[in-house]
């Protein structure tokens, strides 16, 4: 009777853990971004490097290629072969951003609106403005 209760117990709990584990494999709805209208490199592009790319260790000077501190980065991105403006989607920058490469930019995961500017300012000729 003991052993029965243990086992139950035991299967109880065990069946508890995997329904856990299986919370984050759940798709989330993602609400779309819409319109970002004109895209400013310096005015919207920049700021994004600045809060998730170009800290410490990561992308600035010195550090991880492409250099994406606000004097580098048009540069870095232009003439290292990070945008296409014929095919936006193909531009190794946004494959990076979007999680399409081995590890997602910023580490902390695809942000959608991150995502849809970037994509905006590469369809819209990635201009130094």
């Amino acid at each position: 009777m003991k052993k029965n209760i243990i086992l139950w117990t035991s299967s109880l709990c065990l069946l508890m853990i995997i329904m856990n584990g299986c919370y984050y494999d759940q798709v989330l709805p993602v609400e779309p971004v819409g319109d970002v209208g004109e895209i400013s490199f310096a005015a919207d592009i920049i700021p994004i490097f600045n809060s998730s790319c170009n800290s410490v260790g990561c992308h600035n000077q010195g550090g991880q290629k492409p250099n994406l501190t606000a004097a580098s980065a048009y540069t870095s991105l232009t003439s290292g072969g990070y945008v296409n403006t014929n095919t936006p989607e193909a531009s190794s920058l946004y494959q990076w951003m979007n999680g399409e490469k081995s590890l997602p930019m910023p580490l902390t995961g695809p942000n959608e609106t991150y995502n849809a500017k970037v994509l905006a300012w590469i369809e819209q000729g990635a201009l130094d403005n």
